[in-house]
């Protein structure tokens, strides 16, 4: 039996055609969020594990949103970092979560970044205030107080010195805000005990660069009884060049980070202590902050300005 299609069977056909289409696809209307997580160099274990962290959180969250994550090979290759930026906004993510290589480098595409409508959130290195408020946006900062970090290590550092000893300082990258707020931390460490800083260089936080800055500081001062390095990475060189001066045991060394390669070395004495600033949370933390600005169909200009994450003194003793 035919059935003769009538302009109202038509009419009624289509609309329920359309009505399938609709109920077919809420899941469009409802996007999945995609945050991406752009690093420093993954030639530092830090950083890795901050990668690995993210991924979990990601893989435990999977209904909620999608992780793009990258980072750059060399922890001054600021221009690699901006090109990332700018490849990760092409890929139309809907939040950015960034630790920065420069503190003032990147403000700019950041910039162009929330002008395409990114959320961006900030970890590790800090932003300069000056330059993003030169660019008229607020960028929430999630991440620990770096300065408070290094004093810790610093004043353990101190209570194995005496007045008058002298140490060097080999900083990460200088022009980065976490690297700065460390010396200082370290700074006011020696200060309050009454030991002599010799000198800050830079490692530019690298194990390479650590270990010369290191090897330059023992032989230009003798009597050096300490190196403060601002992350595990450069003490880690720093280890290495006191082994080279064979001056183990006499030239002390504290870090920042508590990767896992410096474990061992709290643990046989070559690494005094260290500080962690959980990395893989941090990454968590500053992606949280992301998805509940984006559930909240919140501004740039209206997320929270700083989210402060916990630092904690590490030594052989309270391993």
């Amino acid at each position: 039996m035919k059935m003769k299609l009538t302009r109202r069977t038509l009419q009624h056909t289509i609309a329920l055609g359309m009505l399938g289409v609709l109920c077919a696809t809420p899941a469009l209307a409802q996007e999945k969020p995609k945050v991406a997580l752009v690093m420093k160099s993954l030639a530092n274990e830090f950083f890795r594990t901050m990668e690995d962290g993210a991924k979990a959180h990601q893989k435990a969250n999977a209904s909620q949103y999608t992780l793009v994550v990258n980072g750059i090979k060399d922890e001054t290759d600021t221009a690699a970092q901006i090109k990332m930026v700018e490849q990760m906004v092409a890929q139309k993510i809907h939040a950015l979560v960034i630790a920065p290589a420069d503190s003032k480098a990147l403000v700019p595409v950041i910039k162009s970044a929330i002008d395409k409508g990114v959320l961006v959130v900030n970890i590790d290195n800090q932003l300069d205030a000056a330059a993003l408020k030169e660019k008229g946006i607020q960028v929430p900062f999630v991440g620990p107080d770096n300065r408070a970090g290094a004093k810790l290590v610093g004043d353990a550092l101190a209570k194995q010195l005496k007045t008058g000893d002298k140490v060097g300082i080999i900083e990460g990258v200088s022009t980065t805000f976490n690297a700065q707020q460390r010396t200082l931390g370290y700074q006011d460490a020696m200060k309050a005990a009454g030991i002599t800083v010799v000198g800050v260089q830079s490692g530019q936080w690298e194990i390479d660069k650590g270990n010369t800055v290191a090897a330059g500081m023992l032989r230009e001062h003798p009597d050096l009884k300490a190196l403060l390095a601002g992350n595990d990475s450069m003490a880690l060189g720093a280890v290495a060049a006191v082994r080279t001066a064979g001056k183990t045991g006499q030239v002390l060394v504290v870090g920042y980070d508590n990767i896992g390669a410096i474990k061992p070395m709290l643990a046989d004495g070559r690494v005094l202590a260290t500080a962690d600033q959980f990395g893989a949370k941090q990454a968590v933390f500053g992606i949280e902050t992301a998805l509940k600005a984006i559930a909240e169909k919140k501004t740039q200009s209206a997320m929270p300005a700083e989210v402060k994450t916990e630092v904690v003194l590490v030594t052989a003793a309270s391993k």
